[in-house]
């Protein structure tokens, strides 16, 4: 499905209700399966979530022979059942997923999880998806990873911990990134009663065998969705407003970075007292702003959008720590350097930055290539607000914001199905 997006006013006044955090619903839908007391409220209503919850839910069904578990293209799917399945004693399944999932390497939590005893398998190449996972008692609680790696290597096995014999103790070795994403993770083993600790470079989590009464956790909104509004807010006529709920200001997500990032394109930030948050374009951009230089590597998910919003201001940018996008749904560097060129950017990129020079004009009428990549198409959707554009394969947002189009036609783009 192709849609044309075409040069938009946005209503002056807007509300929109954002699903909560994909980042947090997988968390919690994996503790909860670990301990069944735990309700939840507000949960995400993306594709990765659903496939989360699915899986979790069939590997309950009794069965003598091993399953096969498909998460198609969810990331966190994949990292968070991988360690999931290896204490699932007595059970046996097969993790696969897209083709473009069996070109993401999984090798580091794989390995990890056998330093703690686990039986898992490659069904193919080695190093990637698809995996057998032989279910069983992990009582060892010692396990070093690389500090640098994608941080739902580090968050799938504190997920565990606390069902492990022993618990675990986890030393992160070199520089340690993303750290926003191993601090929710431990803030919500907290929240359900999980003793932890984050000392130097070493994170220790002890066991708890059960939660004695019901608990429920309400899951923020998500901080990534908000940002394709932040552009949009961004990229609009001084006094445009809207309101997205459900927030809080000492929120766990990184990506909440962005209301200090905002703020350079003249974007303010509002917490009201009903958990929503309002951002209004106050200032109008300046031409002549120096780079903006932003280092990413606790929030890399948001880096399309700040490009984006650089390119259609007219704005240069640096943008750093970006080195885990070459791992995502696509190559989201090279991804970024490409449409952004059609476009008629200048762009270059290395391993882990990219460099956006100051640009005056906007080719019209670009189709958009999405590359099976939500975050491409909902990146370069504001852009309507300055010139008519195609956004191709749009129904790829179902990842992890499905309701974005119906969303955008609410406050006033124009969205046609071509």
């Amino acid at each position: 499905m192709n849609l044309s997006l075409k040069s938009s006013i946005v209503s002056l006044q807007s509300t929109i209700a954002i699903t909560g955090s994909k980042s947090e619903t997988n968390r919690l839908l994996l503790l909860q399966a670990l301990y069944p007391n735990l309700q939840l409220e507000n949960t995400s209503n993306s594709d990765d979530s659903d496939v989360m919850t699915k899986a979790l839910l069939v590997s309950q069904l009794p069965t003598s022979n091993p399953q096969l578990i498909d998460v198609h293209h969810a990331g966190t799917a994949m990292r968070f059942l991988t360690a999931y399945f290896a204490i699932q004693e007595g059970n046996e399944v097969v993790l696969t997923g897209s083709a473009r999932m069996k070109e993401r390497p999984i090798k580091i939590l794989v390995d990890a999880l056998q330093q703690l005893g686990a039986e898992i398998s490659y069904e193919g190449q080695e190093g990637f998806p698809p995996l057998r996972i032989k279910g069983k008692k992990l009582s060892q609680s010692k396990v070093s990873l690389p500090a640098n790696v994608s941080s739902q290597y580090i968050s799938a096995l504190l997920l565990i911990a606390p069902k492990l014999q022993n618990g675990i103790e986890l030393t992160l070795v070199g520089e340690i990134t993303s750290v926003p994403y191993i601090k929710m993770t431990l803030s919500l083993l907290n929240a359900i009663g999980v003793e932890t600790s984050f000392l130097n470079d070493t994170i220790s989590v002890k066991t708890l065998s059960l939660i004695p009464n019901p608990l429920s956790l309400k899951v923020e909104s998500d901080w990534s969705s908000a940002s394709y509004w932040y552009s949009i807010i961004a990229l609009s006529e001084i006094g445009t407003q809207i309101t997205l709920s459900s927030y809080k200001q000492n929120s766990l997500q990184g990506d909440a970075v962005l209301i200090d990032i905002y703020r350079y394109f003249g974007v303010e930030t509002i917490f009201n007292g009903n958990h929503s948050v309002t951002i209004t374009k106050k200032s109008a951009h300046n031409s002549q702003l120096p780079t903006l230089n932003a280092q990413l590597n606790s929030c890399p998910d948001i880096a399309q959008t700040i490009a984006v919003t650089c390119f259609g201001l007219g704005l240069p940018c640096h943008l750093t720590g970006l080195h885990t996008l070459k791992i995502k749904e696509t190559d989201r560097l090279e991804a970024l350097k490409a449409e952004l060129t059609k476009l008629g950017a200048h762009v270059t990129v290395t391993n882990d930055s990219l460099t956006l020079s100051q640009s005056e004009n906007i080719n019209p009428n670009i189709s958009i290539k999405t590359y099976q990549d939500h975050r491409m198409a909902m990146a370069f959707a504001p852009l309507a607000l300055k010139v008519p554009i195609v956004i191709e394969e749009a129904e790829v947002v179902s990842k992890s914001y499905p309701t974005f189009w119906e969303d955008l036609k609410s406050v006033g783009f124009s969205v046609v199905e071509e």
